[in-house]
């Protein structure tokens, strides 16, 4: 299409269909967290809008089960979030070590070594966890000035185990980052118990938001380590030197927040508090059972053993002899159901099934194992259904 003729160009109110979102994120926002959004935006500065960022605050902390002063959504997706951990706290030349157990892993990787560190990853098979000896070793031999782990790993559905990592990090001064994307709101996590100085997550799983805002955390060791850095955050956006002035107290101008997408998250970790966190954790672990056996009893298998399995991802094996991208695309274009594939080292070999947030409910376990039963078969014999 020409200029000229762009402006003849008439399009209809976008329509979008209604999906059911069982991948690996974002997951369907919960009714009540869109009517939230819709709402009028105020300015980023009205006091009625500073107010409900005290609100946004103080439920995130119990969210994480933190009493960290600076806890704040960063404007931007996990992503921005994740950055920002690394950003604020990682200086040139320093040595961090990544514990890498899947895709999400390589990008704390990779994120580090952007800003200069000196990155020794310790790696796990795609479907295992790190054992605190393994760690041990690392940090004892590497002396890092932070340590970076995947809570929830969403390429691979494993949970990594925390304990005794707070107190090793604790023992060696060095700093515990952690990515909780897929485990805030739906997995059992409680930052301060476990000595976690920095964490990261994301509006759209757990919490049953649409995705735009990054959770982020920051204990008081990580705060000194910022006010001692010898020169300046190298990304200005994600400086949280100034980002205090703006969440803190002083409420100074920093940058126009996504004032509609905080209402959203208001109203999600309102609906959280409302369920109780230890409830919703139950919740998420008892669908999750449901679905595993149901998997089971039709002869699937799970990549991760139940020792170390999310409860809000499921990583399912694909049957030999089928197309699983096909399968998935399938069932989204017949049914309007969203299963995600494999990411990296497991692309093409596993379904990735989540069930986070509002999505995390027996209804969608029957719903899909029911398409399961009626529409895989055809694949197992090399054809797809009609």
């Amino acid at each position: 299409m020409s200029v000229n003729e762009a402006h003849r160009l008439r399009l209809d109110p976008i329509a979008t269909p209604d999906r059911l979102l069982l991948g690996p994120g974002p997951s369907n926002a919960d009714p009540r967290v869109l009517q939230a959004i819709a709402r009028p935006p105020l300015s980023h500065l009205d006091p009625l809008y500073l107010e409900l960022m005290n609100e946004v605050q103080e439920m995130l902390r119990y969210a994480w089960q933190t009493d960290n002063r600076f806890t704040i959504p960063v404007s931007g997706t996990g992503s921005a979030a994740m950055e920002a951990t690394i950003a604020n706290t990682v200086e040139p030349g320093e040595t961090v070590v990544v514990g890498v157990i899947g895709y999400f892993g390589k990008r704390l990787v990779d994120m580090c070594g952007r800003y200069g560190a000196k990155v020794v990853e310790v790696s796990a098979p795609w479907g295992e966890a790190l054992s605190l000896d393994t760690l041990t070793q690392a940090v004892e031999q590497h002396k890092p000035a932070v340590l970076a782990l995947v809570h929830a790993e969403t390429s691979t559905g494993v949970q990594q185990p925390l304990d005794g990592i707070g107190d090793l990090c604790r023992a060696h001064d060095c700093l515990l980052l952690l990515d909780t994307v897929t485990s805030l709101g739906g997995v059992p996590l409680k930052l301060d118990e476990a000595k976690v100085d920095l964490a990261y997550s994301c509006s759209q799983k757990g919490l049953s938001c649409p995705p735009g805002l990054g959770p982020f955390t920051m204990g008081p060791r990580a705060e000194e380590k910022l006010d001692r850095r010898s020169g300046k955050v190298p990304n200005w956006y994600l400086d949280m030197s100034g980002l205090k002035s703006y969440w803190g107290s002083q409420r100074t101008y920093h940058h126009t927040a996504p004032v509609n997408m905080n209402y959203g998250l208001r109203e999600a970790l309102r609906l959280l508090c409302e369920e109780g966190l230890e409830n919703s954790w139950a919740r998420h672990r008892r669908n999750s059972e449901e679905l595993w056996a149901g998997l089971e009893r039709m002869g699937l298998e799970l990549h991760v053993p139940l020792s170390h399995r999310l409860p809000t991802l499921t990583t399912v094996k694909i049957p030999d002899g089928v197309d699983g991208k096909a399968f998935a695309t399938h069932l989204l274009n017949k049914h309007g159901v969203e299963i995600g594939n494999g990411l990296g080292d497991l692309a093409g070999r596993v379904w990735r099934v989540g069930l986070m947030g509002t999505n995390s409910k027996p209804e969608n376990v029957e719903r899909l194992l029911n398409l399961l039963d009626l529409e895989l078969p055809a694949f197992r014999q090399g054809s797809a259904a009609a």
